[in-house]
């Protein structure tokens, strides 16, 4: 990791740090919900996506911290769909980011409405937000709905579940990773542009970039369930091949996937270079979702 890409998560992830607290701490809600909410937002995570986010702004020259709020209420999608898939009813995990999961340490019922509290809450942060014209707020709650929804993440997680124990082709596999987690990634890519001034050139390729790099991200997670290390990635390696879940991997071969991954950063690098702004930082959060060891 770079000194530049190094300094940049550092700053940003401690002023997005700071705001969930802030956020969750004044909350007028139960304290148990409280602490179930945070349990999970505290518990570590590179925060990939409202990085991405920051970034984007940033590639336009402007303040990154314009973003905060819909950072945050990013971030709190993605980990209401952290706890939600861990769920005995889902995946059944024990473990998220070497800790028990939500549903071990407060229940199943608490780890529900911990998600549901997340998720609702997210939409509460947008449209609250003092920094945002009223029809940036109107494309972003627009756009996260989409992306978070039967559309988009949700969908893809239905595919996922539905592919269990089948053997899966390529287009299938894309699908539901396209969805399950590119379109997250997407909105953090194209909230960015929203809030950043993008032209529709320029949305045009950041979309590109969002897309590549998504499938980028899933086929690396693949590969990681492979090769990776328990400690380092969090749960235990071969979790996707105990549950009968067709991968890049098994689909390509490991050498298949690796060489699959190649050309989707090769394409998510070319994207970027037609957007013409300075995505110095993109290009290396984008090397570092690519060969990531955790």
């Amino acid at each position: 990791m770079t000194d530049t890409l190094n300094g940049f998560m550092e700053k940003h992830k401690g002023i997005l740090d700071k705001e969930l607290k802030n956020r969750i701490s004044k909350l007028d809600t139960p304290s148990v919900l409280k602490e179930a909410m945070a349990y999970s937002l505290e518990a570590g995570g590179k925060r990939i996506r409202p990085l991405l986010l920051f970034a984007v702004i940033d590639s336009f020259g402007k303040n990154p911290d314009s973003g905060l709020s819909t950072a945050a209420a990013l971030e709190m999608i993605h980990t209401y769909s952290l706890i939600h898939d861990d769920l005995p009813s889902m995946d059944n995990d024990d473990l998220r980011r070497g800790k028990p999961t939500n549903h071990r340490v407060f229940g199943e019922a608490m780890a529900i409405l911990a998600g549901d509290g997340l998720l609702t809450y997210s939409f509460q942060l947008i449209a609250e937000d003092q920094h945002l014209q009223a029809a940036q707020k109107v494309e972003l709650l627009q756009l996260l709905s989409k992306c978070a929804g039967p559309e988009g993440m949700v969908g893809g997680q239905v595919a996922d579940m539905e592919g269990e124990n089948k053997k899966l082709g390529i287009d299938e596999l894309e699908y539901i990773h396209t969805h399950k987690t590119g379109k997250l990634l997407t909105f953090s890519v194209l909230a960015g542009a929203i809030i950043g001034g993008a032209d529709s050139k320029q949305r045009e390729y950041l979309e590109q970039f969002s897309h590549h790099l998504g499938l980028s991200f899933q086929i690396s997670d693949d590969i990681l369930d492979v090769t990776g290390d328990e400690e380092l990635i969090g749960k235990p390696v071969g979790s996707d091949t105990g549950r009968h879940k067709s991968t890049y991997p098994s689909v390509l071969t490991l050498k298949g996937a690796k060489e699959h991954l190649s050309r989707h950063i090769e394409e998510a690098k070319k994207a970027l270079d037609h957007t013409h702004l300075n995505t110095e930082v993109l290009s290396q959060i984008t090397d570092l979702i690519a060969y990531r060891t955790h």
